[in-house]
């Protein structure tokens, strides 16, 4: 009899195979249609999931503009926050990437000020009326007519003084005549000289001021010009001029560049969390943890490693449980997936770690025992609160009466600039049968029975952050925010 080949269950895994092989359209309602169903879930494999789409979706973007570039991004991040809108990381980034290409466009207009003027001759186009485009050391302020220049037909003459001779304002050897005479003022667009005697130096706006004029103090050689040259642009001017020949800065390979580099931080944010963990674990302390975390479980291990302690570890039933009890027997999720599939954990009992496991109920009980609590937050929010698997509520408060401090471990994708103004809008509910079970037909009819899956925990009740950064009080998480978020893309 023929093996039945079983399909495997839709999650992030097939989802990239998928995204490999398929249109970015078919991709994107593939996303969409898997958040709803919530079979991707979890801010990590949501993180990943989006931003390997953001990806394909920039690299098969064909236009070159950048303003439909930012709007094809923010059109998939409006579809992607509407398809499951509690799964923030979804939205960090699409906020993340939007501010990527907002800021590689900025650098390269700053860097190819004129590339737009450009002329179909290789050189900017110049104005006498207006000043010069170029980055000078004038201000802009400052009328054309305060520049020095090279004397003109019309501005000098010698008829002024010695009663009008028609000839006098031309050629070279008047102009020395009138500079013998009567020496330049010096201005502040001027140069010094040594003596009267001397000729006069002109700046480099006089220059841009009149283009078409000769300079008799030009070199090399004196009083010529290169016959490469354009007329009026002497080789000081072209010094000026970026070179028309250079290569325009790829907006589109340096946006891919730094998603890929977003890649890059979510597979290292977890080890550079755990790398903070000697400053925060000591020996003999008693650690209380709850659910099942990754970032946590690598936060311990790299900690187990040189010290030993007891860790507390709170089941969080009826959600999460099953992924606790994984994690305190095999060192990983039961439900892991993506990359972290071909690693083998060891779990902290392995390590000489003694890990207790008690239930949510007995949380105050314990409390007094315990030197540190550990949470791993679903969300942060920018004034310093987060959003938290359901139970993180009650340990903080315990730890609260307490005087316990509690430590949040989080990677800086899970940071939203989204402010908490209705917290009931912040949390989900599951499935209330695996709080009272449907064949209890008497109990069932006559409550109403609720299944939170998150809590929200405000930022007075945490003591400390530590991100992939570096760790912070919650009070400077709006800072972290303001660097990594523009302000015009916190609304999508």
């Amino acid at each position: 009899m023929p093996s039945v080949m079983l399909a495997p269950t839709p999650g992030i895994a097939t989802f990239l195979k998928h995204l490999k092989h398929n249109p970015v359209d078919a991709s994107i309602e593939n996303f969409v249609s898997l958040l709803k169903r919530r079979q991707i879930r979890s801010s990590r494999p949501c993180a990943i999931a989006t931003t390997h789409l953001l990806l394909k979706v920039v690299a098969t973007f064909r236009d070159r503009d950048v303003a439909k570039l930012v709007e094809r991004i923010r059109s998939v991040g409006q579809q992607l926050i509407a398809a499951q809108p509690r799964e923030m990381a979804v939205g960090n980034i699409v906020r993340r990437v939007l501010g990527l290409v907002r800021e590689i466009a900025e650098d390269d207009a700053d860097e190819n000020p004129d590339s737009t003027s450009m002329g179909d001759s290789g050189y900017l186009p110049y104005s006498n009326l207006e000043p010069s485009g170029l980055p000078t050391h004038f201000s802009n302020f400052s009328p054309p007519k305060h520049g020095s220049a090279l004397p003109q037909k019309s501005g000098l003459s010698q008829s002024d003084s010695n009663g009008g001779d028609d000839n006098s304002g031309q050629g070279a050897v008047a102009v020395e005549k009138q500079l013998d005479r009567r020496p330049p003022l010096l201005t502040s667009h001027t140069s010094y000289v040594a003596s009267a005697m001397a000729p006069q130096v002109t700046s480099l706006f006089g220059l841009l001021s009149h283009p078409h004029t000769p300079s008799p103090t030009a070199t090399p050689p004196l009083g010529t010009q290169s016959p490469v040259m354009k007329p009026g642009l002497t080789s000081r001017v072209l010094a000026t001029i970026p070179d028309a020949s250079a290569a325009k800065v790829d907006i589109k390979a340096e946006v891919l560049e730094g998603i890929r580099e977003l890649l890059d931080e979510l597979d290292q944010a977890d080890d550079q969390i755990a790398a903070y963990a000697l400053d925060h674990i000591h020996s003999n302390e008693i650690i209380l943890t709850h659910t099942s975390s990754t970032t946590v479980q690598r936060f311990l291990l790299a900690a187990a490693r040189k010290r030993k302690f007891t860790v507390i570890h709170a089941e969080a039933y009826p959600n999460d449980y099953l992924e606790t009890h994984a994690t305190i027997m095999q060192g990983r999720q039961k439900s892991a997936v993506g990359d972290d599939e071909d690693e083998r954990w060891s779990p902290l009992t392995a390590l000489g770690i003694t890990v207790i496991m008690i239930p949510d109920s007995a949380v105050f009980a314990i409390m007094s025992r315990v030197n540190k609590v550990i949470l791993s937050p679903h969300t942060v929010l920018a004034n310093g609160g987060l959003v938290a698997a359901a139970g993180a509520l009650t340990i903080a408060q315990a730890a609260s009466v307490h005087k316990t401090p509690v430590i949040a471990v989080s990677g800086v994708y899970k940071l939203s600039p989204v402010y908490p103004f209705d917290t009931e809008e912040l949390i989900e509910y599951g499935d209330a049968g695996r709080v009272a079970e449907f064949q209890d037909g008497e109990m069932v009819e006559s409550i109403e029975v609720v299944n939170p899956l998150f809590d929200y925990v405000s930022a007075d009740l945490v003591d400390l952050y530590i991100t992939n950064l570096g760790g912070h009080a919650p009070s400077y998480l709006y800072r972290i925010v303001a660097d990594h978020y523009r302000a015009e893309d916190v609304n999508l």
